[in-house]
C-alpha cells in the first residue's frame, strides 16, 4: 500500500498521449494499433506517443536521431570479418536491406536447437560462433548493441507479429504474463503496475507509457546511449528494489516474449528516441 502511495503522490497529474503521426524516411509508422484477441487493453500505444514533442521530433528526423550512429556502426560491423571461418555476416546474408527486411518484427522466435526463445541478440551469437567461428559477444557489449541497431533497423515500419505457434513459445507467453503482473521488490511492483494500471499518468516528471518494446534497442536521452531491451528490463526490476535477473535468461526471454506480443501490430522503430 505504501509502494501505491509513493507512486501515486510522486506526481498525480495525467496527461492523454499525442495526437501525433510518426513518419521516419518517408515511411509513416503505426502507432496506435488494434490490439490482439485476448489483450488486456482497448488501444496499442508507441512510447512514442508520450514523449515531449521535442523528442518526438528528435526520433522522426533521421539526421538528428543519435541512435543512427549505432546504425551506421553496425552497417561497419555487418561487412567486417571476424572468426576463423574468414566470414562476415554479409559473407552469408549479403545486403542486409533485403535478407534482414522485416525479421526483427517477428523475434523472438523458437530455437529448436535450444530448446528455447532466442531473440535477436541471441541469433547474431549463434551465427558468430556457429557460422563465423567467432566469440558470443559479452552482454551489452558496444559492437552487439550497435549489429542489433542494425539489424532491426532494416525492418523500420514493419509490424510486430509474433508466431506463438512455434515450439513451445505460448509456454514461455503464459510465463511471461505471469512475470509481468506479479509483484516483486521492496516497493511491490510489477511491469503493470507502472504500464498497465498507471500508463498516462506522471510518476515525478516520466509521463508513463504502456511499456512497448517495439523501438529497442532504443537511445536514450538521459543515458546519452543506446539501450537494449534486457538492460531496460533489468533497470526496471532494479527500481522495485528487487535483485534483477541474468540477461537472456529464461525469466527475461519469457517476459520478452510476453511484452513483445503486448505491442502487436505497431511499427518497428528501432532506433527509437526516449527520454
Amino acid at each position: 500500500m505504501g509502494a501505491l502511495i509513493a507512486l501515486s503522490a510522486a506526481m498525480p497529474a495525467t496527461a492523454e498521449p499525442a495526437d501525433d503521426t510518426l513518419v521516419i524516411d518517408d515511411l509513416e509508422m503505426t502507432v496506435r494499433a488494434t490490439p490482439p484477441e485476448g489483450h488486456p487493453l482497448d488501444e496499442v500505444l508507441s512510447g512514442w506517443l508520450f514523449r515531449e514533442a521535442e523528442t518526438r521530433e528528435l526520433e522522426a528526423d533521421s539526421f538528428q536521431n543519435p541512435g543512427m550512429l549505432y546504425v551506421d556502426r553496425g552497417a561497419d560491423i555487418w561487412n567486417t570479418v571476424e572468426g576463423t571461418m574468414g566470414k562476415s555476416c554479409a559473407s552469408c546474408h549479403d545486403d542486409a536491406a533485403e535478407t534482414m527486411k522485416g525479421i526483427a518484427a517477428n523475434y523472438p522466435k523458437w530455437d529448436a536447437d535450444a530448446g528455447r526463445p532466442i531473440n535477436i541478440e541471441l541469433q547474431i551469437d549463434k551465427c558468430r560462433v556457429e557460422n563465423m567461428g567467432a566469440e558470443a559477444y559479452k552482454f551489452d557489449h558496444a559492437d552487439q548493441k550497435a549489429l542489433t541497431t542494425y539489424i532491426k533497423h532494416q525492418s523500420l515500419g514493419k509490424p510486430v507479429a509474433l508466431d506463438l505457434a512455434q515450439g513451445e513459445l505460448q509456454s514461455w507467453w503464459d510465463r511471461g504474463k505471469e512475470i509481468y503482473y506479479r509483484r516483486t521488490g521492496q516497493l511491490n511492483f510489477a511491469c503493470a503496475s507502472c504500464h498497465e494500471a498507471n500508463s498516462g499518468q506522471y510518476i515525478r516528471a516520466d509521463h508513463l507509457s504502456q511499456g512497448q518494446v517495439n523501438g529497442f534497442p532504443t537511445y536514450r536521452l538521459k543515458q546519452a546511449d543506446m539501450v537494449s531491451l534486457h538492460n531496460r528490463f533489468r533497470g526496471c526490476i532494479r527500481d522495485t528494489r528487487a535483485e534483477f535477473p541474468k540477461a537472456f535468461s529464461d525469466e527475461l526471454m519469457a517476459l520478452e516474449v510476453y511484452v513483445t506480443w503486448r505491442g502487436t501490430g505497431l511499427s518497428v522503430e528501432t532506433p527509437a528516441v526516449r527520454q
